[in-house]
């Protein structure tokens, strides 16, 4: 029995729109934003690059490449919507796969690209889900398609080909996982500047994969943006927790930190057709907003090793970007040794392996049966490494005092596919070729292929 959110966060309004499409995303990565944003009618300031003025409109042309060695959607910028949806696959055997493969393929480019929707006969359904008219404007969307460990089964002779570190998601100590709401054998992730663009994706790949899809679960989420300040580094979108969020995230722009820290590389012993993908972990993560909002201040900040109001480490520092130098800090006198940041990050030599680059989305659901609000933190990560990843960090957090206010409910493991090369390629090329290098998919039994020539 699948479920999905009893009520999707509201769109933002207008004018939070027109005042912060595309400066949330500057935080990650200001040069191929800027380059996005000037295509979009934005301009990147001359002293900092990142961009000042917004899209002119809702649903704007602002277009993301997809097409290259990695897909799109995780050291892109993140822009000020997701969401991430998990499904069953349906096929029965490789052909179908492949098929499902190139559909998603096919449908990511037109949906990423924009373009005029076709005009089909009245009688026939029609093209798209009509949430962007007959046109469809890219709006920044990305989608980013990854592979669960329930897909390395028997039905596509792919078991010998799993990536090494892919595994399903097991509860941690704190954990209250819904069973609806975990795992899959395919999850896609959905970021664009307005809500409607990927509702609209989604539903459109619905549309198009009846047979081949079946959806298990869902989450939406957005991200506040933050208007740049001239002269100034970006700032991190807060959570529900009132504290910001990503403080400490690798630089995305930094290629080579990415080949380290995000991309699967020849060298890491994952087999071939993997080189280029990453590993995608996904947590939902409820937040007790009320129990949260009766704890003083200075516990708050305890908890979290950060002043609230603007991200300063405990241990000094103007704002978020002071880097904590817990060596000078041995007994926990200002940062305390179970602080979130200090717990996740201590900052050592031989834990800069662990950093894993973080894409989390606030997401609100509504109201639970016991009158609270259902709401937190839509928590979504890319590692080359899911053991030394997101793995070693959780475990180092488990136990942590921020457990009284959070409590995780759903998610899962999925590696993410390499990206598609050019035009003629299509996502998963290299994982069925190398399957059919292992075995081959059979064909029909000769009885069914028809009279011989």
């Amino acid at each position: 029995m699948s479920r999905t959110p009893s009520q999707p966060p509201q769109s933002p309004s207008r004018r939070r729109l027109l005042g912060g499409l595309g400066v949330a995303g500057a935080a990650l990565a200001a040069s191929p934003l800027a380059a996005a944003a000037t295509r979009a009618g934005a301009a990147p300031d001359a002293d900092t690059g990142h961009v000042t003025d917004a899209p002119l409109s809702a649903h704007s042309d602002q277009h993301v490449a997809w097409l290259g060695q990695h897909q799109a959607g995780i050291t892109t910028p993140r822009p000020a919507s997701g969401l991430l949806a998990s499904f069953y696959v349906l096929a029965e055997d490789r052909p179908a796969l492949e098929r499902l493969f190139r559909l998603l393929t096919d449908r990511i480019a037109f949906l990423t690209e924009g373009g005029d929707e076709p005009v089909l006969d009245p009688k026939l359904p029609p093209a798209s889900s009509g949430l962007l008219g007959p046109h469809i404007s890219p709006d920044a969307l990305t989608i980013t398609v990854s592979l669960g460990e329930s897909l390395f089964d028997d039905r596509f002779g792919l078991a010998a080909l799993k990536p090494l570190h892919l595994q399903q998601m097991r509860a941690h100590p704190n954990d209250a996982l819904d069973a609806s709401l975990c795992h899959g054998d395919l999850s896609i992730q959905f970021c664009a500047n307005t809500p409607d663009t990927h509702l609209n994706a989604l539903r459109d790949i619905i549309k198009n994969t009846p047979d081949l899809l079946s959806l298990a679960w869902k989450q939406e989420g957005t991200v506040p943006p933050v208007p740049a300040v001239r002269g100034q580094p970006p700032q991190s979108a807060r959570n529900f927790l009132g504290f910001r969020d990503g403080s400490a995230n690798p630089d995305a722009a930094d290629a080579r930190q990415m080949d380290t820290l995000v991309w699967v590389g020849a060298e890491r012993g994952e087999p071939t057709w993997a080189v280029g993908g990453s590993y995608q972990a996904v947590r939902i993560i409820r937040n007790f907003v009320e129990r949260w909002d009766r704890t003083p201040l200075q516990e708050q900040e305890a908890i979290m090793g950060r002043r609230k109001a603007d991200g300063a480490p405990l241990d000094g520092g103007r704002d978020e970007h002071a880097v904590p130098d817990f060596s000078r800090d041995p007994h926990g006198q200002r940062t305390p040794m179970d602080a979130h940041i200090r717990l996740a990050n201590p900052r050592t030599a031989d834990t800069a392996r662990n950093l894993i680059l973080r894409r989390p989305f606030n997401y609100s659901n509504g109201v639970t049966r016991s009158g609270q609000l259902d709401m937190g933190l839509l928590f979504i990560c890319y590692q080359a490494d899911l053991e030394q990843g997101f793995l070693a960090v959780q475990r180092r957090l488990d136990g942590e005092p921020l457990e009284e206010y959070i409590k995780p409910v759903g998610g899962g493991f999925f590696y993410t596919l390499p990206g598609v090369r050019d035009r003629g390629d299509w996502l998963g090329s290299a994982l069925l070729q190398a399957a059919d290098a292992v075995a081959p998919a059979p064909t029909q039994p000769a009885s069914d292929q028809g009279p011989s020539a």
